[in-house]
């Protein structure tokens, strides 16, 4: 087993990130922002599988890349959700009533499945990730286009906003993957089921964030830049470099072939996913 050494040196209670990780976490996160502006998808897909290679590369304790690339990757989203749900806000774009009787199950949800991550191995978190990106890729492939001839009640909400935040949790999304075929399914209009599922994302990412904290709390050394099971310097640049790209995606999507590259973008990450439980395999 390789020695484990911080990828960040410290002075005093300062972390000093290295000017090469920088800039591998810049170019993740603009990618990550344009294929969330071109396709409108969360950049989960994407950010753990980098993250835990990136992590791995670092030096980063084996048993724990995959918890840290969750963790960091979940932070990431809040920020992210926040700028997706005031902009869809502003449209009218959110069902509110369908947002508060979902949001219960999601505190709930979404924090108890964080102390299952955290009983997890690496391994198991990585064949899981990639089953799920699996199903995501082929709903990119094969969407879903049946709907419900009747709304759910708040009981329904509740209990599908529990599971929605629970998977969510497993594979540090925000849920957009799920809460939108489901809401359109129950005869909510696609756009406002986009946007109530924008607004969602941030009481996932928000308890996620709290529960990969909490569980991961032992391991904390900020002198290092670690918070539980988050990586702070990470969360940084690929927040701030994906909401800057993320309005290029949006321009892009209105000339190029969106369709035809979502489904290579689908291929994509099954693709990444599947490379993931290599490394972490052989590690």
């Amino acid at each position: 087993m390789r020695q484990f050494e911080w990828p960040m040196v410290s002075s005093g209670e300062v972390a000093v990130i290295s000017g090469e990780v920088i800039v591998m976490l810049v170019l993740l996160g603009a990618f990550v922002g344009v294929a969330a502006g071109l396709f409108g998808i969360g950049g989960g897909g994407i950010f753990v599988p980098a993250l835990s290679a990136l992590f791995l590369n670092l030096g980063f304790p084996t048993e724990e890349i995959m918890h840290m690339a969750l963790g960091t990757s979940m932070a990431t989203i809040i920020a992210t959700s926040t700028a997706s749900a005031w902009a869809h806000h502003k449209r009218g774009g959110v069902i509110w009533p369908s947002w508060r009787a979902m949001t219960p199950g999601v505190f709930v949800g979404t924090f108890l499945a964080t102390f299952l991550v955290a009983q997890l191995n690496a391994h198991a978190l990585a064949v899981f990730f990639a089953l799920f990106m699996s199903l995501v890729a082929w709903q990119m492939w094969f969407p879903l286009r049946v709907q419900s001839s009747s709304e759910p009640g708040r009981l329904e909400l509740a209990t599908a906003g529990g599971v929605i935040g629970a998977i969510s949790a497993l594979v540090s999304i925000g849920g957009g993957s799920l809460t939108v075929p489901y809401l359109h399914w129950r005869n909510h209009k696609l756009t406002d089921a986009i946007g109530t599922s924008a607004a969602l994302g941030l009481p996932i990412a928000i308890t996620g964030s709290l529960g990969y904290l909490v569980n991961g709390w032992q391991h904390t050394q900020l002198a290092s830049g670690q918070l539980g099971f988050i990586y702070l310097p990470a969360v940084v640049v690929l927040t701030v470099a994906s909401v800057l790209t993320a309005p290029l995606g949006v321009r892009l999507a209105h000339w190029l072939p969106v369709p035809i590259l979502k489904k290579l973008f689908g291929l994509l990450i099954v693709v990444i996913s599947v490379r993931m439980i290599w490394q972490v395999w052989q590690a």
